[in-house]
């Protein structure tokens, strides 16, 4: 199978994943060609536990088609008017372009500065969440945007390096949080990634899979005023610890005011946390948070 047929046939395969099959589509509608790959990255969470991060089964996607002119095309159906064409310099300022295509850009500029895609490349981006949801949203964007740029770019040399791509992006994004990064990179479907001060150091996983111990991770993600949320998040958590559940964190770190928490509960108490918690909020006139029930995942992959 070519590397054009394996990203384009997606569009049109009854039987893959809706969102793969979307991002496909939308890149040949956007850019009228199809993609050469389409990878997914699901989005991350930090553990209560220091130093522990895992996937969650949400993905985002990036399909990519390569060029040789120089140009990047830049579109996602969460910006439907806001697709770009740029010019791929390597140094000095970037070109001007809408505010959700900067980071986009600078991985793309990042990659063509280590030998990937200089010649330019079509790219869409589409995310199965929202920023409402509360998880971080550009680290798997971005580590999406590099698998699959990396990928077309690489020809028949095996798949992108996994390590170095780690590394362009936290040179070329160091606002992100790189152990988010690292857990969509190398994330394992049932396990927790403990990270280590020595990014180079064989990886070390722990046990992390409610499922399989009665147990359910659910994340809680309030909605309202900015200024409201941790006192409404503090109040979602009580009410939920009063109707059983086991523990609640926030799935990042320093992004404040949080929107969610992640709450561990046991699968026989779900109905009874999100109806406490349901009605707490409509009792006092609020908006009742939204309940996401959260799979920890494998790392990124290329959609087939």
């Amino acid at each position: 199978m070519t590397a054009d047929r394996a990203g384009g046939d997606l569009a049109r395969r009854a039987t893959a994943d809706p969102l793969f099959r979307l991002v496909a589509y939308a890149l040949e509608a956007a850019h009228g060609r199809p993609p050469a790959a389409v990878w997914s990255a699901p989005y991350a969470f930090h553990l209560g536990s220091p130093g522990l991060v895992a996937a969650a089964g949400w993905p985002t996607a990036a399909a990519a088609a390569p060029r040789s002119d120089g140009l990047v095309r830049l579109s996602s159906l969460g910006h439907p008017a806001d697709g770009c064409d740029l010019p791929l310099t390597l140094a000095g300022p970037p070109p001007a372009a809408p505010a959700w295509a900067a980071r986009p850009y600078a991985v793309l500029r990042a990659l063509a500065r280590a030998g990937y895609g200089a010649g330019g490349t079509d790219l869409h981006v589409q995310g199965s969440l929202t920023g409402a949801a509360g998880l971080a949203t550009a680290e798997p964007a971005e580590c999406a945007v590099a698998l699959a740029v990396a990928d077309v770019h690489t020809g028949a040399g095996g798949p992108p390096d996994r390590e170095r791509l780690a590394r362009l992006l936290a040179g070329a994004l160091p606002d992100g949080d790189d152990g988010l990064r690292r857990a969509v990179l190398f994330a394992r479907s049932g396990r927790a990634l403990l990270l280590s001060a020595e990014p180079r150091r064989r990886r070390r996983y722990v046990d992390f899979d409610p499922a399989a111990s009665g147990a359910r991770l659910v994340l809680v993600a309030v909605r309202g005023e900015a200024a409201d949320r941790q006192r409404e998040l503090a109040r979602a958590v009580a009410c939920a610890r009063r109707a059983g559940a086991l523990s609640a964190w926030p799935p990042g770190q320093g992004r404040e005011p949080g929107r969610s928490v992640l709450v561990l509960l046991p699968r026989a108490r779900l109905a009874a946390v999100r109806a406490a918690v349901a009605e707490d909020f409509r009792d006092r006139g609020r908006p009742v948070p939204r309940f996401l029930n959260i799979a920890v995942a494998g790392a990124a992959r290329r959609e087939e």
